[in-house]
């Protein structure tokens, strides 16, 4: 006859397993919507969920897959959140949305020619000297760039869209945050509507690159499926408490999305 202790003690081995897989799916959710929120203002989401995924045992050949289905339906909500408060601007989406699928689709033909790691050392050069733009003030007259019909305006769209479209097509980490960045140091919008207009960007890349994840096979639906509700939930928030505390709380955001990508690609790159 076996004591209490024994009991428990195989009751334990039994149910080890199934608690285990439970934590860790709360565990990853929680990470998914902490990316979704960070994500649905300053772009980098996919800097956490990435390694999360793979932390927690979903096939190597199946995260990218598994990443970008979560990070695309998460990223169609924090979309519409932008666009019914009407801080897009579709003037930049307008001129910038062909140039941005043309960039992502030549991608093999010229971000990735470079070596990833080339591209990394790069980026690491350029990172902080955006980072810091975005903590100088602007001009409150460099609005007008946006509202006038001045050949610049319509030069640094396309330039802007089309390289990121081609970088994200080819590299990827960290494209939204590239996005608010440029949106906001070289067309001066305020970073709000930087942010807003950013998804819109986003949320097109993300619908070509999932569309050849599913046609090739590479997602894991059992496990991407229910963090959706994660996701669709960190991305509202995020948007939500971005347009209610405004372009502080987008620089905040900002600078900690910044400081996630310099951080994994020195680990992954220079480490």
């Amino acid at each position: 006859m076996t004591s209490i202790l024994e009991r428990e003690i195989i009751w334990f081995k039994r149910n080890y397993r199934g608690h285990k897989m439970i934590f860790s799916f709360f565990l990853l959710g929680g990470l998914v919507f902490g990316a979704g929120f960070i994500d649905a203002i300053a772009g980098g989401g996919g800097l956490i969920t990435l390694p999360a995924l793979l932390l927690c045992g979903v096939p190597t050949e199946l995260v990218l897959g598994t990443n970008k289905f979560v990070g695309t339906v998460g990223t169609c909500f924090s979309t519409a959140r932008y666009c019914f408060s009407k801080r897009v601007v579709w003037k930049v989406c307008g001129v910038g949305a062909a140039f941005s699928l043309f960039g992502s689709s030549c991608a093999a033909h010229t971000v990735s020619q470079l070596p990833a790691s080339i591209i990394a050392r790069i980026i690491m050069i350029l990172l902080p000297l955006a980072t810091a733009a975005v903590l100088l003030p602007k001009k409150k007259t460099s609005a007008a760039l946006l509202s006038s019909t001045s050949w610049l305006f319509f030069l640094l769209v396309p330039l802007i869209t089309f390289t990121l479209g081609a970088y994200d097509g080819g590299f990827g980490p960290g494209t939204g945050t590239f996005l608010v960045l440029a949106f906001h140091g070289l067309l001066h919008l305020p970073l709000l509507q930087a942010a807003a207009t950013a998804r819109v960007f986003n949320l097109l890349s993300n619908i070509g690159a999932l569309s050849t994840f599913i046609l090739l096979g590479k997602v894991d639906y059992k496990t991407a499926l229910p963090l959706c509700l994660f996701g669709i939930a960190g991305h509202w928030c995020g948007a939500h408490t971005a347009l209610k505390k405004g372009d502080h709380f987008v620089r905040q955001m900002l600078l900690i999305s910044t400081a996630l990508l310099f951080v994994a690609l020195l680990f992954k790159y220079l480490w």
